[in-house]
């Protein structure tokens, strides 16, 4: 059979360790057998980013903008052990960051679900989506050392005259500080991400900061999403029969725990980062969870939620026999193809996508899964695979069932 052609290229961007592996595995199974892949590939592995002092992340989001769609391998955000381990010039900031802050958007996250895994809360029915914000906060803080006693100041110098002061706090000793900071135009282009992905897929939009201790900045949220709400979408929600939702994010926590799931659940950045490892963990393994990040120009970026899989990684150096999860990787790529087919018209490449996924969960549901899922499935007559071979189990239930 002739292979699916790609008239446009998806950006590829490698990665690190264990999840680089099986990213060449995925391809050299799962693609390169039944489609002509063309791809415009980057290399961020820890060691490249380092000789090029990270432009090669950045080149790869400006070249997300020029293709508009990309498919990213987890890597690594070095901390002090890493710069040890790999001998960077420095600790380099998240690769995720950089290219989230150059593409904006939102990051939608939701679990794969599949017979014979079941969540850890017994009352979720219904998978749960996570919006996460992808600008700011955190991931751009400036951060400094007071090293003696003295007082902190944070101050907005206008470029039309004026300043602001406000006191942070008198050291009678040495501390820590940190400053974060966000953009109106992002905060609103997270607000409509997030509405048109209720209005798309009819369910309700949960929000929640912690406004009542934030009284400026995690309010400045609130008050932007119920803006741009009641302006823009109130009606076209009403008219979909769903809900906008806001409430303090510790009260949403609660009531998520007691749902039975089936809503998108908008975080500010950091909250986004640690409920979806919460969500994703609840529902079965960060393996099992898909995510993109959507950008209000129209960019795509697919990616695996999890990380690079250290200590398997350590044990295939080794030579040992790994079983890693392959699930939200083989996902980053599908779903790039998809995208890829839908924006070129291209229904041959949308299809096997589709197909590639379907064959991948029939796959987990005939009882053929990587060791973390086998440990917690309720199918009887479990096989458990190791990396490689699950990949090949996948490619032959592709082929058994699709061509």
């Amino acid at each position: 059979m002739a292979k699916i052609k790609m008239e446009k290229p998806i950006v590829e961007i490698d990665g690190d360790e264990m999840t680089r592996v099986i990213w060449a595995g995925i391809k050299d199974y799962l693609i390169k057998p039944f489609v002509e892949l063309n791809t415009e590939y980057y290399d961020l592995s820890l060691e490249n980013r380092d000789k090029t002092d990270d432009q090669v992340t950045i080149d790869a989001a400006l070249k997300i903008k020029e293709h508009k769609v990309a498919v990213k391998c987890a890597t690594i955000t070095p901390n002090a052990q890493r710069v040890e381990e790999y001998d960077l010039k420095k600790m380099w900031k998240s690769p995720n960051g950089t290219i989230r802050a150059i593409l904006d958007g939102t990051v939608f996250r939701k679990p794969i679900i599949v017979q014979g895994i079941e969540p850890f809360v017994r009352t979720w029915k219904k998978p749960i989506t996570i919006a996460r914000h992808a600008y700011g906060d955190i991931y751009k803080d400036v951060e400094l050392v007071a090293d003696t006693a003295g007082v902190a100041k944070l101050t907005y110098v206008s470029n039309k005259g004026g300043i602001k002061e406000e006191v942070v706090h008198e050291f009678k000793d040495k501390g820590i500080l940190m400053a974060m900071h966000n953009l109106d135009s992002s905060i609103e282009s997270f607000a409509r991400s997030c509405f048109n992905y209720a209005l798309d897929s009819k369910e309700d939009l949960w929000f929640g900061t912690k406004d009542t201790i934030s009284k400026k900045y995690d309010h400045h949220f609130k008050d932007v999403f119920n803006d741009i709400f009641k302006k823009e979408y109130k009606e076209k929600f009403n008219n979909a029969g769903i809900e906008y939702f806001y409430t303090l994010i510790d009260d949403i926590v609660a009531r998520i725990i007691r749902s039975e799931g089936g809503m998108i659940w908008a975080c500010k950045n950091y909250d986004g980062d640690v409920m979806s490892d919460m969500v994703a963990s609840a529902f079965g393994s960060l393996a099992m969870m898909t995510s993109v990040l959507v950008s209000p120009d129209g960019y795509f970026e697919y990616e695996a939620a999890h990380g690079t899989v250290t200590k398997h990684y350590y044990q295939h150096q080794k030579g040992e026999t790994t079983s890693t999860n392959s699930m939200a990787t083989i996902f980053a790529w599908s779903g790039a193809l998809k995208k890829r087919g839908q924006l070129d018209n291209n229904e041959e490449l949308i299809r096997f996508a589709e197909n590639l996924e379907k064959a991948s969960i029939a796959t987990i549901e005939a009882g053929y899964m990587t060791k973390d899922l086998g440990q917690m499935s309720a199918l009887e007559n479990i096989v458990v695979l190791d990396t490689f071979a699950f990949l090949q189990k996948v490619k032959e239930t592709y082929e058994e069932n699709f061509l």
